[in-house]
């Protein structure tokens, strides 16, 4: 069975980490301590007093891979997520040794332990571990693709869950997932469905589960026989086969949906929204007022140079007040240096600018095409009215008319609108496809992490300012 060879796998995985933890120590201590790279840290306290420390630092170590589930069944994990859980658990037990080092320096004699030998473990060992752990990854990959290592799945239901279950099975066979076959109430056993066999009836699958080998059930049955679904969930707990449930709600929820408890009672928020949580609030808006602050500093030259050729180009105000619509559907008015000659109001609701539109001023061209003309909403992002990054501010009228031609528009009003944003760096500003920056902005709101902010801050420095749609 499957679960004997994890077992197997898993203390291999032991072994393997208490090596690399032993050899990364011995490296760090070397190259802390006796290699001449760093001459003043040699000879201050005997090799036994270091070495004497892996006793308590490999059992530690491992414990900390199992509490951040480093010996779980990862097929469908990815490098990324394994890689940051490496990291994780690496840093907690790096600064839980460097604490109790300090605490019981005195009674210890350890007052002359090496930080930089510390330092050295762990990015030794990060990187140690990650190699170990990607080799053993890419060997398993490469032999579950040859058809060993196998997982033997049953599926219950046909729905297009199932048919999306498959599809992923056979664009990753790296997983080891062989789909055994499916029960339905509605297909005739012995026949066929997108190559994998029926096998029998959902009233005879406690028999079934008897008389095969399988070593996982994937529940993935339509919304309409959701009615069944407690019968099989009871069968499938009295086999002792690992059950997972796949709810068919791709037609109803469109976005990745996040699970509560609430005294007990399992809740399922339709979106994830991570700036939803107050932390994460707090720390977005700490960045955007430090951003925005630094920036007008910066550019402060700039903007001043660009006030003044707007002034004595043409008449009119150097700032342009247009009412934009932010977060909680909020109307706010977004400002911007004036890059077209003086409008009444009416013609300046028109629509959008095209290619060499006449009402662009020399230096509008410029302005519009460098993003420059954006600067001005560092003081929306001073007021809280804006965000660094977001999805884009929409004037009212558009708003009004995506929201009934566009599914899922009004979602990116549950953040802040940013100076900048995931579709814009991705290529998607002016006339561009508006159903596929949503589809970039919603990607953006339910992912949002500070890093990812950073990053787009970043690429809008090199993609961002100047962009060919912007005229």
């Amino acid at each position: 069975m499957i679960r004997d060879k994890q077992r197997q796998l898993n203390q291999l995985h032991v072994l393997l980490d208490a090596l690399v933890l032993a050899g990364s120590y011995g490296l760090a201590w070397y190259f802390a301590i006796e290699s001449p790279i760093f001459p003043e840290g040699h000879g201050v306290l005997p090799p036994r007093v270091y070495f004497s420390a892996l006793f308590f630092l490999i059992p530690a170590f491992l414990f900390l891979y199992w509490i951040f589930g480093l010996y779980r069944p990862k097929r469908t994990m990815g490098r990324k997520a394994a890689f940051i859980r490496i990291l994780q658990a690496n840093g907690v037990g790096v600064l839980l040794s460097a604490s109790l080092l300090f605490a019981f320096r005195k009674t210890l004699y350890l007052d002359h332990f090496s930080a930089r030998m510390i330092a050295l473990f762990f990015a030794i060992n990060v990187f140690f571990t990650t190699l170990e752990r990607f080799g053993i990854r890419r060997i398993l990959s490469g032999l579950r693709k040859r058809g060993f290592n196998q997982k033997h799945i049953l599926l219950v239901g046909f729905s297009e869950v199932s048919d999306r279950f498959i599809d992923a099975c056979r664009r990753n066979p790296d997983w080891g997932y062989h789909i055994y076959g499916i029960v339905d109430d509605l297909a005739e056993t012995g026949s066929s469905y997108r190559d994998v066999k029926v096998i029998g009836k959902i009233t005879a699958l406690s028999e079934l589960l008897s008389k095969n080998t399988i070593d996982e059930i994937a529940i993935t049955l339509p919304l309409a026989a959701y009615e069944k679904l407690a019968g099989i969930v009871s069968v499938c707990e009295k086999s002792g086969v690992h059950t997972k449930f796949i709810p068919d709600y791709q037609n109803v929820i469109h976005s990745k949906p996040m699970t509560e408890d609430m005294d007990g009672l399992p809740v399922i928020n339709i979106r994830n929204v991570p700036l939803t949580d107050p932390l994460n609030a707090a720390m977005k808006r700490a960045m955007d007022i430090a951003g925005s602050l630094a920036a007008l500093l910066i550019f402060s030259p700039i903007m001043l140079t660009v006030a003044l050729l707007i002034k004595l180009g043409s008449p009119g105000p150097v700032i342009f007040r247009q009412e934009r619509v932010g977060r909680h559907n909020r109307p706010f008015m977004m400002y911007k240096f004036r890059s077209m000659v003086q409008q009444k109001p009416e013609e300046e609701k028109n629509g959008w600018t095209t290619p060499g539109d006449p009402r662009v001023t020399g230096i509008g061209k410029f302005i519009r095409r460098t993003s420059i003309d954006e600067f001005p909403q560092l003081f929306n992002v001073l007021m809280g009215q804006m965000s660094l990054v977001g999805p884009r501010p929409e004037r009212t009228q558009f708003v009004e008319m995506f929201r009934e031609e566009i599914p899922r528009y009004m979602v990116k009003h549950q953040v802040r609108p940013g100076m900048t944003g995931w579709a814009q760096v991705n290529g998607l500003r002016g006339d561009t496809s508006i159903p596929e920056r949503i589809r970039y902005d919603l990607w953006y709101i339910e992912n949002w992490t500070l890093g990812l902010d950073i990053r787009i801050l970043f690429l809008t420095i090199f993609r961002g300012f100047v962009n060919k749609n912007a005229y």
